[in-house]
């Protein structure tokens, strides 16, 4: 008699960032992972080369803030917008300084050291199979589980995998999104750049800052990397010869006015179409995506990557809660509509930002310069991070919905040291301890840390907005604060559990 065919608990298409992250997350939650991945290795060229404090807090919760940190730098001098003319129009600061996840606010990296991280940060967890030049030309679901067909490439044989849900994490031209058949909606900017990576072989005069060339006669970004790699993306014209360009000696006769040939060593040169666009249907059944399958951003506000780790962290705690602690199968559809708001206010921001420095009419370039002249610039802040309506209080007046601060407790820990990847209640000992039996049976059944005696930092907080309690997510959102025990019992019951 046949074996049963294996059911895994969750298949993972694709390896890059995104997919390696949310394996390292389930992994540590003792799920069982396939990981599909048709490639037979790390990409070895520059691809991403930011994230930010709340990505660094991510890998930390996968166990892995060390190794990202040394191999990353702090983004301490920002970002600079500077005209035709070389007056800085705008200044997006940076700094080293603690932010609010207990890090700095951001990083610069080479994509292919991280992605060994996140690749030997997997080898911990007996649960994670990789599966190197494995395609997936087929996807089916029913009531039970999914099913993959996957092709080997090495011998081109067929087989089927089953998992009880998949996540694509297969990139922009997503197989899995086209079986889903979710629609991407355009936000407006598809414009082609050329990305010009080098390693310089000597000490060369560069700003050790983001600049973004704001010239309508050749709009440029330039960004000092990590070590001795700097990037230059330049925007490519309508009359421009796009095989010409490529070739070295035209890149370096662009980047003549800062670094020479015998300076630097190029590593890449390609040119690639920025888009904007956001899928609809993040979720069908058993099937899911994350990461570029379900949007893409232009660059010119180095979150592309970021949102996909956030996509990561969102959904690894609720894949968790379902497979592993009974929760019921309706969270999973709270991620798209938690996730898909702050990823088009990101788009739509860095498409405002494009439009900016992608200025080619000189009339246009003119009037824009004047407006920063005039002390009367755009805004370009980021959104806040706030989830659409999803798994917390929606109560008005609260910050429920946004990253609880992760500061560094009095005994020397960070706060996520203690909490693990556990949701987490928080308050004055007389506020939980008056909670109804029920409710401290839910905090029990979700598995979550009870802290009844908040060190200095946590009180503060508590007493910066009015809370006798906080209860949070696994992925340190807060689920709601409570200023009386009424609301103590009422926002536990957003925290899931088994019927």
């Amino acid at each position: 008699m046949a074996e049963p065919a294996r059911v895994h608990d969750v298949a993972i298409v694709g390896l890059g960032p995104t997919g390696a992250t949310l394996a390292n997350l389930l992994g540590a939650a003792g799920l069982s992972v396939l990981v599909l991945e048709k490639e037979g290795g790390i990409f070895p060229l520059p691809r991403a080369i930011h994230f930010d404090g709340e990505v660094l807090r991510i890998l930390q919760a996968a166990g892995l803030r060390e190794p990202a940190l040394a191999i990353a730098r702090a983004g301490e001098q920002g970002m600079h917008f500077v005209n035709a003319a070389g007056e800085t129009m705008l200044i997006r600061g940076g700094t080293a300084a603690l932010g609010p996840h207990g890090c700095a606010n951001n990083y610069y990296f080479h994509q292919p050291e991280l992605e060994a991280v996140l690749r030997a940060g997997l080898a911990r967890y007996p649960g994670v199979q990789l599966r190197l030049r494995h395609e997936v030309v087929g996807v089916a679901q029913d009531e039970d589980a999914a099913t993959l067909t996957v092709r080997n490439l090495d011998d081109g044989q067929t087989a089927a995998v089953h998992a009880r849900f998949v996540v694509g994490c297969d990139g922009a031209r997503s197989p899995v999104r086209q079986h889903m058949g979710s629609r991407m909606v355009d936000l407006g900017l598809k414009q082609p750049w050329l990305v010009f990576d080098v390693v310089l072989e000597e000490d060369v005069a560069l700003p050790t800052h983001t600049v973004q060339h704001c010239d309508p006669a050749r709009p440029m970004t330039y960004c000092n990397v990590v070590g001795r790699r700097r990037r230059w993306e330049i925007m490519v014209l309508p009359d421009d010869d796009r095989d010409a360009m490529v070739q070295p000696a035209a890149l370096w006769r662009m980047v003549a006015p800062w670094v020479r040939p015998d300076q630097a060593r190029l590593e890449r040169a390609a040119i690639y179409t920025f888009h904007s666009v956001i899928a609809e249907g993040w979720r069908r059944g058993r099937l899911l995506l994350a990461g570029d399958a379900c949007h893409q951003t232009p660059p010119f506000l180095g979150q592309g990557m970021c949102a996909g780790l956030r996509d990561a962290a969102n959904l690894a705690w609720k894949l968790e809660a379902v497979l592993k602690h009974g929760a019921p199968p309706a969270l999973l559809d709270s991620y798209e509509s938690e996730r898909a708001p702050h990823v088009r206010a990101l788009i739509e921001l860095a498409v405002r930002l494009g439009n900016i420095i992608q200025t080619t009419d000189p009339e246009l370039a003119a009037q824009r310069d004047a407006r920063f002249r005039s002390a009367q610039p755009e805004i370009f802040e980021l959104p806040p991070q706030l989830l659409g309506a999803g798994a917390f209080d929606t109560t008005p007046g609260t910050p429920a919905g946004r990253p609880f601060p992760q500061p560094r407790l009095d005994d020397g820990r960070l706060l996520d040291e203690l909490l693990g990847r556990r949701s987490a209640v928080i308050g004055r000992a007389g506020a939980l301890a008056a909670a109804a039996p029920a409710t401290a049976e839910r905090w029990r059944r979700a598995g979550a840390i009870v802290i009844d005696r908040p060190d200095t930092l946590l009180d503060r907080w508590l007493q910066a907005h009015e809370a006798q309690a906080v209860i949070l997510r696994p992925d340190r959102y807060i689920v709601g604060v409570a200023r009386t025990g009424t609301d103590l019992d009422r926002i536990s019951q957003y925290l899931p559990v088994a019927p």
